[in-house]
């Protein structure tokens, strides 16, 4: 056991941050509503009603859902269910649902929304200080009316709103009431008697410090705001507890509260560690949680806090989406979440508001096709009813990882020059707490919507009771966390760092260079030295446009270099079916696991082979649009067909299509491929168009360990020359070697030639 003395932290924390002096802040107000509404911006809400047609669509949506489940009564049941049951998605309703009748009793000012708040919330009041822990034992921080503190903590930062709204229509002994029978037991559960749950740098912790928080704001309450804030008081913790998902519960410095989430889990650029899906999660406890401190007057400053990373946190996540709005499945992920979700909805408008009125924001608002009701939502109806924006051109970017900015990143690759919207994603970060994935240097590519090779996201069915009461399912752990389930190197059949979670904590991949800036090409180079003990990965990456090719190329060089002898193995994770390949693949009669741990035990060999010539190519269909990857390779390697769901009895993981490269018995490889979109299948007039590849051949050209060069020849004869200076990517630095008789010179980390 580790002793940290947290009173001391909470100082040095508040010094870090450039935050307030402990327990030294106020309140400029005691209005209510002073959350997300307040008196003056109900005030002009009600004045332009009828006048902004977003909002008038979301507010009377609102109100017909809100009256629909009134109809039917007050429904507080014991809590057993896990996510995905009764209980649990009754419970859940009753939040989602007082927040909104809130909302509309300020707005409409009809009581009987102010009534059934007051009569729900006085149901949970009779039956809180004696309700058990939930009968579910799964969770590291089992909850109260949910299976896990997570979901009672949304049930608290939403009820923290409805209690708002009504605060000064209740009664003083209604409100002594409530705090003391519900509100406050809830917060001191949540917290004190929950200090690893509460005392982390986790989105779990955002939900619980916002909680916590937000009922303080409105009770006016300084002790329960600077918990909030801050982490709890506690000096004894055990700091090699886990959760759940393996990952460590207490920071090892001891930071711990709002402020210590929101320094640490954002890098400078606004990119959350723990990925896209988690982000969108934790953004609404972030921006309400704040909004509520800018509007009581406790923090005017916080979206300004770490050079306003709140508000360049949604930018990100507009960008970590593809041309549909959905967001990449980066490390633990369900895939179809998109910028629809309510939680984006919010922190639109909320950074909007707060931030520069940013007119690119509005173009995602008016997708969204809703608002919040608030000053916020009616802000951005405003712009979206003025016209006060243009539609935007996403571009190649670079979001970074870790507090400061230096624990690797993403870089997401757009083509400057393209009919087809493209993404080709490149994955550097670093392990991205107990929700992160083993799989340093991988990438995933999609177009116009559809994922091309994928990234498989997380093994769980989210509230859907029949799969493991909604929770992760064990294949998370043994597929989807694992390196082969990635589209990136695998030695000798272990995953980055063994699948050890403390190990790929302590590092990160890096950037060696990118560049952005040329029509032709947007590249990315990334290395890593530490996920294999005596192992270099060196990747590079680039979006090509060649006239006369109808969509960029995407090329991809992995450079692996070793102290010993090992088996590499690289896997593309296609959709669709085989149509064509030109290489010889021998399928087998009956189907074997394609290793025995590390995730191998999840994929059945379905075909393997090899190529009697330096290229390997096979066409796919999939939407009725034609793929083709192209790889350099030779007859001693050996090729894959593999298909999920080896050892998964109960049919937990998708049926999905791989394709394996695999060189033996080496310790200097690399892997060359260019993967191309092309043509389309018409199945009404049952006809293809540009069915086959213009790629004739990519072959690595014979050059010294410092440069790494790549011809790719079109069946055109057009040239490609790609060539990678491995150990100096100075801008000004210049280079030369000599390939076959020919002389290569440049300046800069990389040389495309186009002939």
């Amino acid at each position: 056991m580790k002793k940290v003395n947290n009173n001391f932290l909470i100082v040095l924390i508040c010094v870090v941050f450039s935050n307030c002096i402990y327990a030294q802040k106020q309140f400029s107000t005691e209005e209510h509503p002073s959350l997300i509404l307040t008196k003056q911006g109900v005030a002009s809400i009600k004045k332009e009603l009828g006048n902004l047609p977003l909002f008038d669509a979301t507010l009377k949506e609102t109100k017909e859902e809100v009256d629909a489940d009134m109809a039917t009564g007050i429904h507080v049941p014991i809590p057993k269910d896990m996510a995905g049951g009764y209980t649990h998605e009754r419970h859940k309703k009753n939040f989602y649902i007082l927040q909104k009748a809130g909302v509309l009793f300020q707005i409409l000012g009809d009581k009987k929304y102010a009534e059934f708040t007051k009569d729900v919330l006085f149901e949970y009041a009779k039956i809180y200080k004696g309700l058990p822990l939930h009968p579910e034992e799964r969770s590291y921080s089992r909850g109260k009316i949910f299976w896990q503190c997570l979901n009672d903590a949304n049930w608290l930062v939403y009820m923290s709103q409805a209690y708002d709204s009504i605060y000064d229509w209740l009664s003083e002994e209604d409100r002594d009431y409530l705090e003391s029978e519900l509100f406050i037991p809830f917060a001191d559960f949540l917290s004190i008697e929950n200090p690893k749950f509460f005392n982390r740098i986790h989105n779990h912790s955002t939900w619980g410090n916002a909680a916590v928080g937000m009922i303080g704001l409105a009770m006016r309450d300084t002790t329960l705001v600077n918990r909030a804030l801050y982490g709890l008081d506690t000096e004894n913790l055990d700091l090699s507890e886990k959760d759940n998902d393996g990952g460590t519960i207490f920071d090892a410095g001891g930071k711990a509260g709002f402020m210590a989430n929101l320094y640490e889990a954002f890098s400078p650029s606004g990119y959350y560690t723990e990925g896209p899906y988690y982000q969108r999660y934790a953004m609404y406890p972030f921006m309400v949680f704040a909004e509520g401190l800018y509007n009581t007057g406790w923090d005017k400053d916080i979206f300004k806090f770490k050079d306003n990373v709140l508000i360049k946190a949604v930018s990100a996540l507009v960008q970590l989406t593809d041309s549909e709005g959905d967001f990449f499945p980066l490390n633990d992920a369900q895939k179809g979440m998109s910028y629809y979700t309510g939680a984006m909805i919010n922190a639109v408008d909320i950074a909007y508001y707060y931030g520069d009125q940013d007119p690119s924001l509005l173009e995602i608002a008016k997708k969204q096709q809703s608002v919040t009701l608030s000053s916020a939502g009616l802000a951005v109806a405003k712009g979206v009813a003025e016209g006060d924006f243009t539609s935007s051109i996403r571009k190649s970017i670079e979001l970074l990882d870790g507090p400061k900015g230096n624990q690797g990143g993403i870089s997401i690759l757009r083509p400057l020059q393209s009919k087809t919207p493209m993404s080709l994603v490149v994955k550097y970060t670093s392990q991205g707490s107990s929700h992160g994935h083993y799989d340093k240097l991988s990438f995933s590519l999609y177009s116009d919507g559809d994922e091309i090779i994928q990234d498989y996201g997380l093994a769980r069915f989210v509230n859907i009771d029949q799969k493991n009461g909604g929770g992760y399912l064990k294949e998370n752990t043994t597929w989807a966390k694992q390196t082969i389930a990635h589209n990136t190197i695998v030695q000798d059949e272990k995953s980055h760092f063994n699948g050890d979670y403390g190990t790929g904590s302590k590092y990160n991949p890096l950037k060696y260079f990118s560049d952005f800036s040329n029509d032709n090409i947007q590249i990315v180079s990334v290395k890593d030295s530490n996920a294999y003990q005596g192992t270099k990965l060196h990747r590079t990456m680039a979006l090509v446009n060649i006239d006369g090719i109808e969509n960029p190329l995407t090329i991809d060089i992995f450079k692996v270099s070793s102290e010993e002898k090992h088996q590499f193995d690289l896997p593309y994770y296609f959709f669709g079916q085989i149509i064509s390949t030109d290489f010889k693949m021998d399928s087998f009669s009956s189907l074997t696991p394609f290793g025995t741990d590390n995730g191998y035990q999840h994929l059945y060999k379905e075909a393997s082979g090899s190529s009697n010539k330096e290229t390997a190519s096979f066409s796919w269909l999939s939407n009725n649009k034609f793929y083709t990857l192209t790889s350099s390779t030779s007859e001693k390697e050996k090729l894959f067909f593999t298909r999920l769901g080896a050892k998964d009895p109960e049919f937990n993981l998708r049926r999905d299509p791989g394709f394996v490269i695999r060189k033996n018995n080496t310790d200097n490889a690399i892997f060359a491929s260019v993967i191309e979109k092309h043509g389309g299948y018409n199945a009404v007039t049952e006809k293809a168009s540009n069915a086959f590849s213009s790629i004739k051949a990519i072959e690595v050209l014979p050059s010294d360990k410092a440069y790494t060069v790549v011809k790719i020849r079109t069946i055109t004869d057009k040239i490609v020359v790609l060539a990678i200076a491995n150990n100096d990517a100075e801008v000004k630095e210049k280079h030369s070697i000599k390939i076959n008789g020919t002389d290569l010179s440049w300046k800069g980390p990389y040389y495309l030639l186009i002939k």
